[in-house]
């Protein structure tokens, strides 16, 4: 979830205001709210913490934004994406895709009317509740975990954008078994699109004390932010939201370990897809791999 760019009334999301960074259009809290645990696998205590009857810190996240996830800036750019994407790696109708920590299905639903065959994932049913609702033929949508990802050598292309699951796993490792799930999914010579946060640019643009602030964690790699979040009615929601961020180096690591050869990085933002180099200039990091 980018959770750091413009609400619908032109504001930040935050409940401060804050000046918003050069090369900024969404950044630092990711597509998956706040979590029960912290990134040292203890405990963090938030009015949007796992219980009983979640399985993840996120769904009731998830259940307070409903579909006002879909006005926030960062999700206005999908078609230029997608358009990137079919551009890029070369895609075809009937190519199969897997969409993981889909939301609202917003590229699924892009990329179905585009011909291919896509199945999204998410841990909130309400998302998926969501994505179903006015899903095109040829998008199908169900309730999964990413870290528990079944899936074995059955697509054409897996796509993670937004941090939609990666990146948000800041615990015990989960982003390796995220990334792991993902390579298994696809086929041999499959491609993966797989955005992360950018570690330079949280240093150079987040790392503050205060209200509305966000501190980073140099030895762990995660970003902090106490913020709001606001659901379909205007309601406001005080969460912690903690995002894993990563060099381009690691990005290619955690890919090699995974069994995926990388094709390139790049530095990109929401809306404004790109073969480029790295940079600290840009929030997020576009990584094309293959399975081999």
């Amino acid at each position: 979830m980018t959770v750091n760019g413009r609400d619908p009334d032109g504001g930040r999301l935050e409940a401060a205001a804050s000046t918003e960074p050069p090369g900024s259009a969404s950044v630092v809290a990711r597509r998956d709210g706040a979590p029960a645990e912290d990134p040292h696998g203890g405990s963090s205590r938030s009015e949007a913490e796992a219980s009983p009857d979640h399985q993840h810190w996120f769904e009731p996240v998830a259940e307070h934004l409903g579909s006002a996830y879909l006005r926030y800036s960062f999700t206005k750019g999908t078609v230029q994406e997608v358009e990137f994407l079919v551009r890029e790696l070369g895609l075809q109708p009937g190519m199969r895709v897997l969409d993981v920590g889909c939301g609202p299905g917003r590229h699924a639903h892009e990329l179905a009317r585009r011909g291919l065959a896509v199945h999204g994932i998410d841990i909130s049913e309400r998302f998926v509740e969501l994505a179903r609702a006015d899903a095109p033929a040829g998008a199908t949508f169900e309730r999964m975990d990413a870290r528990d990802l079944a899936f074995e050598a059955e697509f054409d292309l897996v796509i993670c954008l937004c941090q939609g699951a990666f990146g948000l796993m800041t615990a015990n490792d989960d982003d390796e078994r995220v990334l792991s799930g993902m390579a298994s999914a696809l086929r041999p010579g499959g491609r993966l699109a797989l955005s992360a946060f950018n570690a330079y640019f949280a240093v150079k643009y987040f790392d503050g004390e205060g209200e509305g602030r966000s501190t980073f964690d140099a030895d762990t790699g995660v970003n902090h932010e106490h913020t709001e979040v606001r659901s379909e009615t205007g309601a406001s929601k005080t969460v912690d939201l903690w995002t894993g961020c990563y060099t381009p180096r690691e990005l290619r690591v955690l890919c090699r370990a995974a069994g995926l050869v990388v094709e390139s990085v790049n530095s990109v933002e929401p809306g404004a897809y790109a073969l480029a180099t790295p940079t600290v200039e840009t929030a997020e990091f576009l990584v094309v791999a293959r399975r081999a």
